[in-house]
């Protein structure tokens, strides 16, 4: 089974604390079975049909408190500081601390209960959660996994205003001047290659701010998805695999890191 990523975990841990066991367990089922129909974003809202007893699917409707652009502009101002957070957020990935930058935003970026979780189905049921809502709410934990920016949707911006907002702050000087694009570098003719493991990451020259960012479609692809199965024994093969996949997820965030300092 496949360890859940940790925004994930964190997003279902609410939902395993509510004290109706049962209903959770009905909820788990339909989520399994595929009742879910489907899950839509409108803004910061969720609207998910579920197919019930009924004929007719319920409709679902969930969301959170949206920030304020206040609020928004602060985040934004914190996460824009860090190099590796607007990497993260660039190849899809949430990251470890994220939550420490809302918090010093005055703001928290999970529900602190389901209290704080606006839900409503047209279900008869008067429980909230039903098991419809309880549904939705485990197929989300799907969701996120694929792509943690829908959970800053839920708080009011999508994922393409984030990146847009935080590619627009790095994109400046702090006397908010567009950084000068410099001169082509000199080709220098070596009559060896530097293989000093240490300058790997080394590059001196300023990078366009229009530069276009190509990212993976998911943190589990990497070059090893392309070069396919190595040539040896399973064993062997499993263990280089195991050992280098960390490594090739790593690179492309401190690409994205070096290259937004």
């Amino acid at each position: 089974m496949t360890e859940q990523a940790w925004w994930v975990q964190k997003w279902l841990e609410l939902l395993d604390s509510y004290r109706f066991k049962k209903r959770l367990e009905r909820a788990r089922l339909y989520a399994r079975e595929g009742n879910v129909l489907s899950i839509d974003f409108e803004d910061s809202q969720v609207i998910a049909r579920v197919q019930g007893s009924e004929p007719e699917p319920y409709i679902v409707d969930l969301s959170l408190a949206a920030f304020s652009d206040e609020e928004w502009d602060y985040i934004i101002k914190l996460l824009s500081k860090k190099a590796i957070y607007s990497a993260q957020l660039l190849t899809g990935q949430m990251p470890d601390n994220i939550e420490r930058v809302f918090i010093d935003s005055g703001v928290n970026l999970f529900p602190f209960s389901l209290a704080d979780i606006r839900s409503r189905c047209t279900c008869p049921d008067q429980a909230n959660p039903c098991k419809h809502i309880g549904a939705v709410y485990y197929q989300l934990g799907d969701r996120f996994s694929v792509d943690p920016l829908l959970l800053l949707q839920l708080r009011g911006r999508t994922k393409s205003q984030i990146l847009e907002a935080l590619r627009e702050k790095r994109s400046y000087s702090s006397d908010n001047q567009p950084l000068a694009v410099s001169e082509p570098p000199t080709v220098v003719e070596k009559t060896a290659p530097d293989s000093a493991i240490d300058r790997f990451w080394q590059y001196d020259e300023e990078l366009a701010p229009s530069l276009v960012v190509i990212t993976p479609g998911s943190e589990n692809q990497t070059i090893l998805n392309i070069l396919g199965n190595f040539p040896l024994a399973a064993p062997e093969s499993d263990a280089i695999e195991q050992f280098l996949k960390p490594i090739y997820r790593q690179i492309p965030q401190e690409a994205m890191a070096i290259a937004l300092q």
